[in-house]
Parts: C-alpha cells; structure tokens; sequence
C-alpha cells in the first residue's frame, strides 16, 4: 500500500508499504477520504510536539472494511466505516473520573496514516470509536467525525445556549464547524470574526449573523456596538492565539463565558484582569480532544443530517496530491481538502 510519511518539516515521502495484517479485535480500513486539518497543517509547517517524526501522516478518514481480526463480530470485509483516532484506555485515573479525554495513554496510542491507502485500527478504537457508514453519508462527510467530535466536545464542557448571543473567534473549519452546530443548537445571534474574506462569506452563507474582518476592524469595538456596549453572551475561541485569549474576556458581557478551544504554543503564557472575571463572574473554561460520547453524538449530528458539512470541502484531489493542497492550504487557499486514495470516481 501506498502511504505518506512525514519526514521533517515541510518533507513529505510516499512509501510502498506492506498491508498490516490485523491481530485479534483489530480491523484494516481501506480509506476512501482523508481530510486535511489545522493539526495536519502545522504539523507539516513546524513539526508537533506530540508525533514525533518521521511519522505517518492524517487522521481525519473513513472507508470499508479491507480485513478483520479474530474475535471482531461487528464489522465484515466490505463494511463501510466511520472512526477516529484515538480511544481512552478506560483504566487509568482519568479515565475513571470521567476525564476520558485526558487519558494518560491517549495520545501514545493514537493512530496516525490516514494519507494513505490502509490504516489499521487497534483494537481499543474498534471497540468504542468505530461505527458502521449509513449510505446517505458520503465517505467526506464520514471522515468529519474526529474534527466535529472536537466541537461536539467543546460543546459538552461548555454548551452553547439556544438564544444567548455568541462569538465565534476564528473562520477555520473548526470555528465553520461551531458555526453550524450553534445554528442547530438555535443560538441567539452569532457572529464570527476571523482574517479572510472568502472564510467570512462562507460564514455568512452558513447562517452567521454578522462577521468581522479582524483585518480592517477593532473586533473589541465592533462587538461593543453590536451589543450597546454589554458584550456577548458567549465566546469560542478558536484561533490559539494567546492575544485573542486575552481579548477574549473584554468580549463577554457580565456572567459571560468564555470557551478557550484553539491550543497555543507550548509554553505560553496569558494574563487576565482578575477584576473583570472576579466581579463580572466571568467564566473561562478549556476542552480538548473529545471523549467515545462526544463522538457518539457527533456521528449522530452527521447521520441525521443536522449539519451539512459538505461546504467546507474546498475540493477533492486524488491522495498524489497531498503536498499539492497541503501547500495551497498554507497559501491561504481552500478550508478543508478531501484525499481520495481510490480515485475521483
């Protein structure tokens, strides 16, 4: 099987591998979509702490059953499928607390290749993050689950309100993704801020009330005059940018909430102004990853059809192209590309 490694930074090589074999409980996917993401992104821009290279690369993706292991009774050879990555172990503290998200073993057994033609799944993620395909998902919007499982989990720690108004800070997949949950969730007015101008119109095209090129305008005084002064009820942030992390809580009304979504670099640092979340009663919380229910609910947000997902593709391109897109991505071109290993059938 063909599959795309990271070497270094900026070097990506195509190797001929040999197809894995699946152990007991494990199962072998033929990949039909991979999905370029943020992570894949800077991943490939600057390295990432947390996949040591070379390593293989992608890990948005869905596909059919190629091969099982013994003792898996849930899926057969030709199954069409729809996972994540990474599973909890179930047995350490966190996980026993209900902190499934921060299990200690997570990110050590995190399954990374989905820019490739196979990936194997282990047996953990088989058995509490692998899910049958219904046919009126298509294999891109299948491969939506780990990024909209994020969202769903961000949603989780900090629910979005039906009515209250809402900031989205960021116009990336991730915060396009909030965008169309929100409107589900049936919030209040939502505005989004973010750099580009093709995101913002895409935001718009998807239900955002209003936008905010952060570019020509003060996104603090413009949220001031949309709210008479008083701020939002709720911001996600979704940049990683410590600045905007800081801004963040200048944008909440009294007893607003902050969600700090977007992960800044390791090592910094913020500062906040303990007067306004003591006596504003300001709440900041933080969410990552995503735990098997946040995943749960996402596949049904994307079964159902409460969010069409299908705008944010930029494109589809056969998996040769991976540099191709990678690099229109860091050109600022296109928002989510689809890897197709089989063909643009």
């Amino acid at each position: 099987m063909k599959s795309y490694v990271l070497v270094e930074p900026g070097n990506i090589d195509c190797r001929e591998l040999s197809s894995p074999v699946p152990a007991p409980g494990e199962v072998l996917i033929d990949i039909k979509a991979a999905l370029t993401c943020g992570t894949d992104l800077k991943t490939y821009r600057r390295g990432h702490p947390k996949i040591p290279l070379p390593s293989p690369f992608g890990h948005e993706f869905s596909g059919t059953v190629a091969a099982v292991g013994d003792g898996v009774c849930d899926f057969s050879v030709g199954d069409a499928v729809m996972a994540v990555h990474t599973a909890p172990c179930g047995q350490c503290p966190d996980c026993l607390e209900g902190l499934e998200n921060l299990c200690a073993t997570l990110m050590e057994t995190k399954v990374l290749g989905a820019f490739s033609e196979q990936i194997l799944l282990p047996a953990h993620i088989v058995k509490q993050n692998l899910y049958p395909k219904p046919q009126q998902l298509s294999f891109e919007e299948a491969a939506f689950l780990e990024p909209l499982a994020c969202v769903v989990y961000g949603d989780m720690v900090q629910p979005i309100i039906p009515g209250q108004s809402l900031l989205i800070i960021g116009a990336g997949p991730i915060g396009l993704l909030f965008l169309l949950l929100a409107k589900a969730r049936g919030a209040g007015r939502v505005i989004v801020a973010g750099r580009r101008a093709d995101r913002l119109q895409l935001a718009r095209e998807l239900g955002a009330d209003e936008v905010i090129d952060v570019q020509s305008t003060d996104p603090l005084a413009r949220i001031h005059e949309l709210t008479a002064g008083r701020g939002v009820a709720q911001v996600i942030e979704c940049t990683g940018v410590p600045q905007v992390w800081e801004d963040s809580v200048q944008m909440v009304r009294k007893g607003g909430r902050v969600l700090l979504f977007g992960g800044c670099a390791s090592g910094t640092k913020v500062s906040f102004d303990t007067a306004r979340l003591h006596y504003d009663q300001i709440r900041l919380d933080g969410a990552f990853h995503f735990t098997p229910e946040a995943v749960r609910r996402a596949r049904e947000l994307l079964v159902e059809g409460v969010l069409d997902v299908g705008p944010l593709i930029s494109a589809r391109r056969s998996l040769g192209c991976l540099e191709e897109v990678l690099e229109l991505l860091l050109e600022g071109k296109g928002i989510k590309y689809a890897l197709c290993p089989g063909g643009l059938s």
